[in-house]
């Protein structure tokens, strides 16, 4: 049984320029757990058994945690978000769901208040993440789920500051300790570093533009953004989100071994 399962949302959709070549020569030899769901079925695999499933993405929706049993009894196809894992997870007895950037409160359509906030809040499992993604509230996120009583933990530094880009900083409710016995449920903040991240600020605002003119064509809204920012910065952002995909498995492994 696995002690963590790894979204398949960012791997499917939102990796543009990212080869199938490049997938398999950075996911880490052996790991099983990018998860998925195939004609109404939970699957889970490695990176050869899922880039089949990946060549399909333009029929795949995303299944977030409202809409996994529609998915599961309709015989649907489509990656996991990190709230739909998290579902996977509790329904598994699996305490940890790895993610990349996560949604929050904004003003994207339909997603105002994004799955993962209420899941973080209800599901008893804890989600490792990197950031709450740019466009988003990070702060009002943050006190959501604080004021639900979810803790909020940085892996290296008590204050969030953005995904991809420099924002202003959120304060955490501190340093997390390593010690995953203490939590059934919360938040882990896993950064990228800073000087890792697009230092072109103005290409945040180009890629919400894109997200915007998607979300009124209904198309979804976070593809269509990354699809600029990887654009924008002939696809360094896909990179730098495949990397932190990559750190926070490694460090769940970590986690999970103590």
């Amino acid at each position: 049984m696995f002690s963590y399962l790894t979204e398949s949302a960012l791997l499917t959709h939102g990796l543009v320029s990212v080869s199938e070549e490049l997938l398999l020569q950075r996911w880490p030899e052996g790991n099983e757990t990018i998860v998925w769901v195939d004609q109404g079925r939970i699957v889970t695999g490695g990176m050869k058994s899922y880039i089949p499933f990946r060549r399909r993405a333009g029929d795949l929706i995303r299944i977030d945690c409202f809409g996994l049993k529609n998915a599961l009894e309709e015989k649907k196809s489509g990656a996991l978000t990190a709230s739909g894992t998290m579902a996977v997870c509790a329904e598994l007895g699996i305490p940890l769901a790895v993610s990349c950037g996560i949604g929050g409160i904004g003003d994207i359509r339909g997603e105002e208040l994004c799955p993962d906030l209420p899941a973080l809040e209800k599901i008893p499992v804890v989600l490792l993440a990197t950031s709450f993604k740019d466009m988003l509230d990070i702060r009002g996120s943050v006190q959501y789920i604080r004021e639900r009583g979810v803790p909020v933990y940085g892996i290296k530094e008590a204050v969030c500051t953005g995904y991809l880009f420099r924002g202003e900083e959120t304060a955490l409710d501190g340093v997390f300790s390593g010690d995953m016995k203490v939590l059934s449920r919360g938040l882990l903040l896993n950064p990228i570093p800073e000087d890792k991240r697009i230092h072109e600020n103005e290409y945040l605002e180009m890629g919400i533009a894109a997200g915007k003119q998607a979300e009124a064509e209904g198309r979804y809204y976070h593809p269509a953004a990354n699809a600029a920012f990887d654009r924008l910065t002939n696809g360094r952002s896909s990179e730098i989100q495949l990397d932190s995909l990559i750190a926070n498995v490694s460090l769940a492994e970590h986690l999970m071994k103590q």
